[in-house]
């Protein structure tokens, strides 16, 4: 859910523009590869300087090799205490390693949920905060990517890279 006084911009990244919309008190509510109009007619546009808190900078950090920057960011989006669980886990997930979508399930409190876990990977809305993308199938296989597998394989990449 995307809040009064919120404010979008795109940044560029090595894999693609990132738009994010983010509240006045810095809480990235939605980020998504892709262009910024997707964010709604009723968020106003902004140069990425000027959006509040310390997204951009915890991005420039992330992608200097400071993997550990993004979990600085604090985030919000919508869903019920599943899937929020299951979020917080994802965000547990060191840089540059995978885990299934069984073990997310696991890690999110409800072993059997292993459906309802790739549901919270494919329902989040601020991806890369939330790290959806170091969830993989259980044969260690990708699995999807709401944006796409070459997204997915590019940020593990550079995660990998630098651990």
């Amino acid at each position: 859910m995307i809040v009064a006084s919120t404010v979008a911009s795109t940044v560029e990244t090595p894999v693609g523009d990132l738009s994010l919309a983010v509240g006045p008190d810095g809480v990235v509510r939605r980020a998504l590869f892709g262009p910024v109009d997707l964010m709604g007619p009723d968020v106003p546009v902004v140069a990425p300087e000027d959006l509040p808190g310390g997204v951009v900078d915890a991005l420039a950090r992330y992608w200097a090799g400071d993997l550990a920057a993004l979990d600085e960011v604090p985030v919000a989006q919508p869903g019920g205490p599943f899937r929020q669980a299951a979020w917080a886990a994802m965000r547990s997930i060191p840089p540059g390693t995978t885990v299934t979508y069984s073990r997310l399930a696991a890690m999110a409190g409800r072993p059997t949920a292993v459906r309802a876990a790739g549901s919270a990977c494919a329902r989040n809305l601020v991806a890369p905060f939330v790290p959806c993308h170091r969830v993989v199938r259980a044969d260690g296989s990708l699995g999807g990517y709401a944006y796409g597998l070459d997204v997915k394989r590019a940020l593990l990449a550079h995660e990998q890279a630098r651990v």
